[in-house]
């Protein structure tokens, strides 16, 4: 026997190719266009040592006869047993045009070569998009009754399957497989599709979310997911049975599991959090579709979807998967499959497969840049505060990383040391002292980078002053949230209104904002700091809004506790987990490279979560601790030595590791 294959060089083609060599098909020839010398060589090793076997056959599905010279077409004529058209686009981004080209008339071309060379049975792999969105039980004998194939995807195969179907000259056998992904044994998947896009969600899921807490998904409807071993031992096995011509046979799963099942696998698999609590999806189409549609063409609903579509990488079409309606039966390729023992394995066995291989090989952000280099070579940068601390931290890492880095701080002395200490290494930083509380010293400051750089690609609003000190000691020290409201949070704002006109003109910029943990979790006794980073976040967050059309980005990092001059009165600090500058400066850095409205750590993240759906809870958290943890003998005005803190204390801050108490 021998064979003939169309888009053998594809994921399910290669592997079908291995299966008809395994089988002792003389010879598998296989349609290649304009075939690279690399790829030649991948698929042999893919095939093994049988692959001496497999002829390479130059053409084009798009052109009449597969653009196959007639003289290599003589040579074939006669001696093509099975001929396998798997040639197709299954891509749902890809442009209509496109898409008909390929399983339309990429059909008909198919279908004319393989007669035109006198082939035994021409075996067409169709799909389930043939059915549409019929609402209902679609059977192997079914196609005329499909429905919905408004899209162009499910159109092109139905119409292409409507060609192989009106064929007499030769023998025919369709089959029409599921949505297919990766291997169950090796997780293997050559591309994004299906229900891989909504991969990335889970992954966001899990980087915010802990793996425990219940989390609102869909229902949805059934979706029909086959691995591509099963499909292709499948259609190997039902090619070479005898007495099946003129068949249609379902690859799908007999027991589809409903989109909200497949999610929680996937979350599963990822160590991600499941949703629990799953809503019909159905509810959403008692919507008019007039009022959806309309709500669709207004501007802010647009580029809200846009933005989302964008962020999760989802293409436009892929909610129609979501209430998908059409049931597939496949009883009669079931009794055929069984005596062999092909079936559909369960997707609980091998999702975690799935999720390891696409994290591993095809992660869309494995591709992108992602090192602070790549972020910011060449560019302008401004750290305050850049003399000690997080800011020298944060200005080594820019150095290092090519930036032009500036750095402004008001001890000329400490600039200088800092000037050096990087000169020793090779590295260049620019120092400016100033006092940036002071209104006139932070505009000269201002005038001069904008005059001698010409602006700013990134302002890093690092420098900030912090007092530990209750309210019932406040009473009086009104000078306190004075002070810290001109340093924390009029300074960083005048800084970035100096630059933003700058940034705003040239459609590029990044403002980060050094905030803290204690404004997700309204930490006591720092009722002063947390207003000034407070305020600075609300001011952030709306020039956010303002300026995002303008490609100026803003980012608020929420800094846990960090082992810095800053809390150095507070003697208690010394026996409490805390990070070190560099660790915090590797929060800078996740926000420059992934410029994110927010940085923060996980128990940030859950303290904000707290306040907003249990506050109560929150201040009885924070009460506890505010009454467990003494007043600094600094904040008391007093010198004598505190004690050593108690076994509670030590387990409550072992407990919530950076969080200011």
């Amino acid at each position: 026997m021998s064979a003939f294959v169309t888009g053998g060089t594809g994921f399910i083609g290669r592997r079908l190719i291995r299966r008809l060599l395994e089988r002792d098909h003389e010879t598998v020839h296989v349609l290649v266009r304009a075939p690279k010398p690399e790829t030649i060589e991948s698929l042999r090793t893919f095939w093994g040592p049988d692959a001496k076997r497999v002829k390479f056959v130059e053409g084009d599905i798009s052109r009449p006869n597969l653009g196959v010279d007639e003289k290599e077409a003589g040579k074939l004529r006669g001696k093509i047993d099975h001929f396998f058209h798997l040639a197709a686009v299954y891509d749902l981004k890809a442009e209509p045009e496109v898409v008909v080209a390929a399983n339309v008339a990429g059909v008909a071309n198919a279908l004319a070569f393989a007669k035109s060379v006198k082939a035994g049975c021409f075996h067409h792999v169709s799909s389930i998009a043939a059915a549409g969105l019929y609402d209902g039980v679609f059977r192997e004998d079914m196609f005329d009754e499909a429905r919905g194939l408004e899209h162009p995807y499910y159109a092109s195969k139905h119409k292409g399957e409507g060609l192989v179907r009106k064929e007499t000259e030769i023998a025919w056998r369709i089959y029409r497989p599921g949505v297919v992904v990766g291997d169950s044994k090796t997780g293997e998947i050559d591309k994004i599709d299906g229900p891989y896009y909504f991969f990335k969600l889970i992954q966001k899921l899990r980087e915010v979310v802990p793996s425990w807490a219940p989390m609102i998904g869909i229902e949805g409807g059934r979706i029909n997911l086959v691995p591509v071993d099963f499909v292709v031992a499948a259609m190997d096995h039902l090619a070479h049975l005898e007495g099946q011509d003129g068949r249609t046979f379902h690859l799908t799963d007999p027991n589809p599991m409903r989109v909200g099942d497949m999610m929680n696998a996937l979350a599963k698999a990822a160590h991600a959090p499941s949703f629990t609590v799953r809503v019909n999806a159905g509810l959403f189409g008692l919507a008019p579709p007039m009022l959806t549609r309309g709500l669709m063409q207004l501007t802010p609903f647009r580029r809200m979807r846009k933005m989302m579509m964008k962020e999760l990488g989802l293409p436009d079409d892929i909610f129609m998967f979501v209430n998908y309606p059409t049931r597939f039966d496949c009883r009669e390729t079931q009794r055929l499959l069984k005596p062999a023992g092909i079936e559909v394995p369960a997707f609980d066995d091998y999702a975690w497969r799935l999720w390891d291989y696409w994290e591993r090989h095809l992660d869309p952000a494995l591709f992108v840049d992602r090192t602070l280099k790549g972020a910011v070579a060449g560019k302008r940068v401004l750290i305050t505060g850049g003399s000690a601390g997080i800011g020298k931290a944060i200005a080594h890492r820019l150095a290092k990383a090519g930036a032009k880095t500036m750095i402004a701080a008001r001890d000329v002395e400490k600039l200088e040391l800092t000037r050096e200490e990087f000169a020793l290494e090779g590295l260049e930083v620019i120092t400016y002292s100033a006092d940036i509380a002071d209104p006139a010293q932070c505009a000269t400051l201002i005038e001069t980078i904008i005059a001698e750089h010409g602006g700013l690609d990134i302002l890093v609003n690092n420098a900030g002053r912090s007092i530990r000190r209750s309210i019932e000691l406040s009473y009086d020290r009104m000078h306190d949230l004075e002070r810290l409201m001109r340093l924390n949070y009029l300074a960083a704002v005048q800084l970035a209104m100096g630059f933003l006109p700058g940034m705003s003109e040239r459609r590029a910029g990044h403002i980060i904002n050094v905030s803290s943990i204690g404004v997700l979790t309204t930490a006591p006794r720092f009722s002063a700091y947390v207003a000034s980073k407070a305020a600075l976040e609300g001011w952030t967050n709306c020039a956010a809004s303002e300026f995002l059309d303008r490609g100026v980005a803003f980012t608020n990092v929420n800094m846990p506790l960090v082992r810095t001059e800053m809390i150095a009165p507070t003697k208690i600090y010394q026996h409490v987990p805390t990070l070190d500058p560099d660790e915090a400066s590797a929060l800078i850095v996740e926000a420059i490279i992934d410029r994110p409205a927010r940085v923060a750590t996980r128990l940030g993240r859950f303290g904000q979560a707290l306040q907003a759906i249990a506050p109560n809870m929150g201040r009885i958290i924070l009460n506890t601790a505010f009454r467990m943890f003494p007043e600094s003998a600094a904040a008391r005005g007093e010198k004598e030595r505190e004690a050593a803190p108690s076994a509670d204390q030590i387990a409550f801050t072992q407990l919530l590791k950076g969080l200011h108490l």
